[in-house]
């Protein structure tokens, strides 16, 4: 063959390969192929109960008013309300630190300072976060806690001022305040204040500052019907995959399991209690308070697990631990059960490692009784004298609800009782049991 077809030859060929690149791309924009439809996963949205704003989950459980030879106090809540919607209306600035490193003998000696009144909160309270209550003016708000505020107006009722305390760090700060209605102030603050019990302050040398009720206390012993909550809500809230992903074991005649392959699920049918662990979540690292308290508390939100009324009570963030406590008209509600009583969290990676929590609510009041309860200071007294008890290490003293389950008859009574504080563990008050060389611990 001539040199002279080589070039025509070239030519068809390349126009033979431009048609079938031209073919094989009509042929992929036209093909359709004839995939499974894919299964959507479902996105559960529920809400087992409302929802709750910082202000409603971050409360005093005790209010102190020191006048010049008087002490009062109250748990009324009532009066806790309007005491926190007036300070909620302030201004406040100029937030600064007073001293990184007080004693509790120092702090002491503030709380017992005339003309002023303080806030008790059971637990450590990051500013970062209650400053969506405080409306303070200030773009650089520490990274610290507090569990004493006080409302200072020794000075003047023109313009008090406010100390934030903590007994377990020895922060002090304080902030100037100004006032948008005086009169507001001198009305829900000083007059409520001045209309509180008569308390004592009970003498412990370098100890904390305590007051307790100087007379006996009357509270109802209350008798509810105890509604469950299905359990299979907050499954549906706790495992993200679809519920055919979600395997079911009876492990006894009290207890269920629900597991998938990321987390499971045990509840106690019993004593109404559920029980969530996601292992692959666990972390080590210490917990920046702020970011803690405002996750556990969103997570909650999230399935409106604010199924009776929980009151923040306690936080490490070392062990990136929560705890919120059931409060019954302003008092803490105890139990020998764990998890009966409070919602826990432990806090892992970017979401929640341990949830255990109770899945009933109280629902209907039956019975109401009222019971005398010594005053707090004969019960400060019994315990100073106790062999038992080491006096000096009891931080608080306080009215409380303990808890007793009907099982049989699914009914739950609060017992009136008197609780004390030692080392972050709240121990029920009974004589018996001091004299007879025991003590009932209660968390």
């Amino acid at each position: 063959m001539g040199l002279k077809y080589i070039e025509p030859i070239k030519s068809i060929v390349l126009l033979l390969l431009v048609s079938l690149s031209v073919l094989f791309t009509i042929a992929v924009w036209n093909y359709s192929p004839n995939y499974e439809p894919m299964e959507q996963v479902q996105t559960v949205d529920i809400s087992i109960s409302e929802k709750k704003t910082i202000d409603e989950i971050i409360k005093p459980y005790k209010m102190i008013t020191n006048l010049k030879d008087q002490v009062l106090g109250s748990v009324d809540v009532e009066k806790m309300d309007t005491i926190l919607n007036e300070i909620n209306s302030w201004e406040m600035s100029e937030l600064q630190l007073v001293s990184q490193k007080m004693n509790k003998f120092e702090i002491a000696q503030i709380l017992r300072q005339p003309s002023q009144m303080t806030l008790y909160f059971p637990g450590e309270v990051p500013m970062l976060v209650y400053d969506n209550v405080l409306l303070v003016d200030d773009a650089n708000i520490p990274e610290a806690t507090f569990n004493r505020l006080v409302v200072d107006w020794s000075q003047s009722t023109q313009a008090p001022v406010v100390h934030l305390l903590s007994e377990v760090s020895g922060l002090h700060y304080k902030i100037q305040v100004t006032l948008p209605n005086k009169t507001n102030f001198l009305r829900n603050v000083i007059d409520v204040g001045q209309s509180f019990d008569e308390y004592a302050e009970i003498d412990r040398g370098n100890a904390s500052f305590l007051a307790v009720p100087n007379d006996p206390v009357t509270i109802a012993r209350n008798t509810y019907i105890q509604e469950e909550i299905n359990p299979n809500k907050f499954r549906d809230a706790l495992f993200s995959e679809s519920n055919n992903a979600v395997r079911r074991n009876q492990v006894d005649a009290t207890h269920e399991e629900y597991g998938d392959d990321h987390a499971f699920l045990n509840i106690d049918t019993e004593i109404k209690r559920l029980n969530y662990v996601m292992p692959a979540v666990e972390s080590q690292e210490i917990a920046i308070p702020s970011e803690l308290l405002l996750n556990t508390i969103d997570f909650i939100n999230e399935h409106g697990g604010w199924t009776d009324e929980f009151r923040y009570a306690y936080m490490n963030p070392i062990s990136r631990y929560v705890r919120f406590q059931l409060y019954v008209d302003g008092l803490p509600v105890f139990s020998d059960q764990s998890g009966t009583n409070e919602i826990t969290e432990t806090w892992g990676n970017g979401r929640v490692f341990k949830y255990i929590r109770p899945y009933y609510k109280l629902d209907l009041k039956i019975e109401s009784k009222q019971n005398e309860l010594p005053s707090g200071v004969e019960v400060a007294e019994a315990l100073r004298e106790s062999q038992e008890v080491d006096f000096d290490l009891i931080e608080e003293i306080t009215p409380g609800y303990y808890m007793i389950q009907d099982v049989e008859q699914e009914l739950i009574v609060l017992e009136p009782c008197w609780y004390y504080l030692i080392k972050d563990n709240w121990l029920r008050f009974a004589p018996e049991e001091l004299q007879g060389g025991g003590m009932i611990g209660l968390e």
